[in-house]
């Protein structure tokens, strides 16, 4: 059975452009080697925004190396990149952008949600590529919630949406670069649960709202981090209150991370390059 090996919570609070509060719950900063292939994670809200005509969010800039998952629990976000991807997200709908060679995105508050106002709240992942992959072409995933498998878990304990990997014989219809599974988890107080997990893959669950028990003792509750040991198969849990949840699990790789803000590649002279790549308008314009 796995273990916890730490809890994690908040490096800080920050905004991101004036549309995104959010918490940064890990980066490829702190914690890259127990997390891979995972290499960061941003938690926005819940937060209130009045209904505006501004636009907010975040403006162009750009990415390479690794993939953007951007998870929308309330609010809605629009995308537009250099390399043609786009659209608009709301509650219960996914944006997996493969970043890869190199481009430049934007994201704002959908039209819709600014018009009205109301609750924000959203995750965005960050998920490394192997080597191989780092300078694959680009590529925008728009995922709805109809196109996600909602699968009942045994005994009323609640519902799990596979948006990557596979559960109970439903698969996510993420494409991934690297063997992964995430799951946005809806669970009932009073249940205790256990997934059959790969031995060796990195585990962590992230906890929105909600507490669940792992073991006697340890208690996790909203906006922290359970990371668990890699050995074992069977990672088991009490739910102690309704609690919606995020389950990461991965391959590591087992490769060197060498990362320079929205930039992460595998040497410093990769780094340079896409800098130099960047700077010369080598990745591409939105609109063209």
């Amino acid at each position: 059975m796995k273990q916890l090996a730490f809890i994690k919570r908040s490096n800080g609070s920050h905004w991101v452009g004036d549309g995104f509060p959010v918490k940064s719950i890990f980066s490829y900063s702190d914690i890259a080697e127990e997390m891979s292939p995972f290499l960061l994670m941003d938690y926005a809200g819940p937060t209130n925004f009045p209904a505006s005509t501004r636009k907010l969010g975040v403006g162009q800039h750009p990415h390479r190396g690794f993939e953007t998952v951007t998870i929308v629990y309330e609010g809605g976000v629009s995308h537009s990149d250099s390399f043609g991807g786009g659209g608009t997200i709301g509650p219960g709908d996914v944006q997996w952008m493969t970043a890869a060679s190199g481009l430049i995105h934007e994201e704002y508050h959908s039209s819709e949600f600014a018009k009205t106002g109301g609750t924000f709240e959203m995750v965005q992942l960050w998920v490394n590529l192997p080597a191989r992959d780092k300078m694959a072409a680009p590529g925008y995933q728009g995922i709805t919630a109809d196109q996600i498998p909602d699968v009942a878990l045994p005994d009323g304990a609640g519902r799990a949406r596979i948006i990557a990997g596979s559960y109970a014989g439903s698969n996510g219809p993420a494409h991934t670069f690297t063997p992964m599974n995430v799951w946005d988890l809806r669970l009932n107080a009073g249940h205790r649960l256990a997934f059959d997990l790969p031995e060796w893959y990195t585990t962590a669950l992230f906890v929105l709202k909600g507490a669940i028990r792992l073991g006697d003792r340890h208690t996790v509750r909203a906006a922290e981090l359970a990371v668990m040991e890699r050995a074992g198969s069977q990672l088991v849990f009490n739910v102690e209150e309704d609690t919606t949840l995020l389950l990461l699990n991965g391959a590591p790789l087992n490769e060197p991370i060498v990362g320079h803000g929205p930039f992460v590649m595998n040497t410093r002279e990769e780094i340079a390059q896409a800098i130099n790549d960047f700077n010369s308008g080598r990745f591409g314009q939105i609109g063209q």
